[in-house]
């Protein structure tokens, strides 16, 4: 279903999620949850070097973030936009998109659909199917299967079930997971 041309010159991208891949998830009873406000955020270690180094070599850094907890009034959308400040002002990503939906809300754009990666890969030329997608839950690992890309799996033991389908590559961090995006780079591996 991924996004490609024919001969047109198109870029890459590693869609990132945001809470528990560039910023630390708030686990409570086995489950993450987002930062509510600024003073909870903490980014992941080595984040900015980590993305850095992809920039280094031409992807576009797309964060794709569900943020539910503003339609279930848990937080305020002004919040999260305080916060995607922050991670701008520290992390080279190019944009954040962000879905403010629940699941009862029937969007296109709520994880595991693929929404947001759709519409990163349209504004920005990206051919999907030379991308990852980098996440923490399988909701992001189907999303990215479902837009074409290749898919890293960040396990941070989390009381949650599995993508349906296994990632292209399971991982402990974001660290590990651009290392083995460097290293499919450094292979030239191309579908």
């Amino acid at each position: 279903m991924g996004i490609h041309g024919g001969d047109a010159l198109m870029n890459k991208a590693v869609f990132l999620d945001r809470d528990g891949v560039l910023n630390l998830a708030l686990v409570r009873g086995g489950k993450p949850y987002s930062p509510a406000n600024l003073a909870e955020l903490q980014l992941a270690p080595g984040a900015a070097q980590a993305l850095s180094e992809l920039k280094a070599l031409g992807f576009k850094l797309l964060v794709v973030t569900n943020q539910p907890e503003v339609a279930r009034g848990n937080t305020t959308r002004a919040a999260v936009e305080e916060i995607h400040r922050a991670i701008a002002a520290e992390l080279p990503v190019d944009e954040i998109f962000v879905c403010y939906h629940t699941d009862g809300d029937g969007c296109e754009c709520r994880k595991p659909k693929p929404g947001m990666l759709l519409e990163g890969a349209r504004k920005y030329n990206v051919d999907t199917r030379e991308s990852y997608m980098v996440g923490d839950r399988w909701r992001d690992i189907e999303a990215g299967q479902n837009a074409g890309c290749r898919t890293i799996f960040v396990d941070a033991g989390y009381e949650d079930r599995n993508p349906a389908q296994p990632p292209d590559a399971q991982v402990r961090s974001l660290r590990e997971a651009v290392d083995w995006i460097l290293e499919e780079c450094r292979k030239g591996v191309t579908r």
